[in-house]
């Protein structure tokens, strides 16, 4: 495993001061000027979502940019890559919360996993909420950033929270589980799990199948019916986003990088890079410096 320093992982704790609390919420306006020497690329080890209800500049999450625009929310799972180019005039509610926050409230301790914005889809992680909805948002979260100023009510918090991410969803306009096939969805994202966690030593849709005691092809048909990509596809693409992640870091060297990602040699991830991003990971690097 690699031993040198890798991209910085932020935990709530240094981001809120309080190492008790597993919830953070703020205007944002406040948070980006008490955090703005955080303009470098970072994960965090807990979701981490934003409400613009004014500002410009950009935000680049897992190395695709988005430019701001009012009423756009976006929404990052623990571990994406992130950093921003804000101009300055930014205003809206930032929220910030631990993955177990809900573990002991709720029977389903998967329960986040239904929605695809909370999964780090890279199509699923922003959008803009509608017109028709954005005075009822504004109103959700100034009335949850207050609410969260009494920290006696943490049950209430948390109901409040919940019900946030229930109207987001329905804001959102996203398939999941109310509109699908249950076995078929809990297949898929058991597999999302299966692969973010095994991505590195297991390459094969196959194995990763016999874990789920399903056939590959029944695998394949279902995450095309989900994502529209087959399932050796998400494997690649989880390696490919590991591997951008890496290159972020100049301590390592590409040698260290294919190593970690376990490739035979050098010049085979280096063909792998290329083929699927048009440009060798020297040239990556340099682009994204």
């Amino acid at each position: 495993m690699l031993k040198k320093s890798t991209i910085p992982v932020l935990d709530n704790c240094s981001i809120n001061n309080d190492s008790s609390s597993p919830l953070f919420v703020d205007h944002l306006a406040d948070y980006i000027a008490k955090h703005h020497n955080m303009v470098f690329p970072h994960k965090h080890n807990f979701y981490h979502f934003v409400l613009f209800t004014k500002g410009s500049g950009n935000h680049l999450i897992d190395f695709e940019k988005y430019e701001i625009e009012p009423y756009q929310i976006y929404f990052m799972a623990p571990g994406q890559v992130h950093t921003w180019n804000f101009n300055g005039d930014e205003e809206g509610y930032v929220v910030n919360f631990d993955p177990e926050y809900f573990q002991s409230f709720l029977l389903r301790t998967d329960y986040l996993s239904r929605f695809s914005f909370l999964s780090g889809q890279q199509d699923q992680i922003v959008f803009t909420i509608p017109a028709t909805h954005r005075a009822a948002a504004l109103n959700t979260f100034e009335s949850f950033y207050r609410l969260n100023q009494n920290t006696t009510a943490t049950d209430l918090i948390r109901v409040t929270l919940l019900q946030l991410i229930l109207w987001i969803e329905s804001w959102h306009g996203t398939k999941t589980e109310k509109t699908s096939n249950p076995y078929n969805y809990t297949i898929f994202h058991n597999y999302l799990r299966l692969v973010e966690k095994s991505f590195k030593e297991i390459r094969l849709p196959k194995a990763y199948a016999e874990q789920l005691f399903i056939t590959p092809n029944h695998l394949n048909a279902i995450c095309k019916s989900y994502i529209g990509s087959a399932a050796g596809e998400i494997i690649r693409d989880r390696v490919l986003l590991e591997a951008k992640r890496l290159l972020v870091n100049k301590n390592l060297n590409i040698n260290e990088i294919a190593i970690e990602l376990n490739f035979n040699d050098n010049s085979y991830f280096t063909k792998f890079f290329k083929k699927a991003t048009g440009m060798t990971p020297d040239e990556f690097r340099k682009n994204n410096s």
